[in-house]
């Protein structure tokens, strides 16, 4: 009888704990998700941006800075290699603009 009421005081403990378990994978998720989500809103801000500065398939001066100041931004957001690599080439350019990364963005700027 005393074994059998050990047995049965234990089943509330164990669904307690398991409880706490099932709480905390939930709160540990919660973070996860809106990091995850505030990756994406970055990543999707500096993507907008760059495709907006490339649009025309013409890069100013004036717009070859905003895509140089736009590369650490890419990189911190992850932003896909499609957008980077060709961002990263317009920025280490010297002088002008390499022709072929404009049209590369432009391509992966398209829906």
């Amino acid at each position: 009888m005393n074994r059998r009421l050990a047995v049965l005081s234990a089943v509330p403990l164990m669904l307690l704990l398991a409880a706490c378990g099932s709480v905390q994978d939930s709160t540990e998720k919660v973070p996860d998700d809106a990091a995850s989500k505030a990756a994406r809103s970055a990543a999707d801000q500096v993507k907008s941006q760059v495709c907006t500065i490339v649009q025309d398939g013409v890069v100013s001066v004036e717009e070859k800075a905003l895509l140089g100041g736009l590369v650490s931004a890419s990189k911190t957001a992850g932003v896909p290699s499609e957008i980077a690599t060709p961002l990263g080439q317009i920025a280490a350019s010297p002088d002008q603009v390499p022709a072929e990364s404009v049209t590369a963005l432009q391509q992966a700027c398209s829906p």
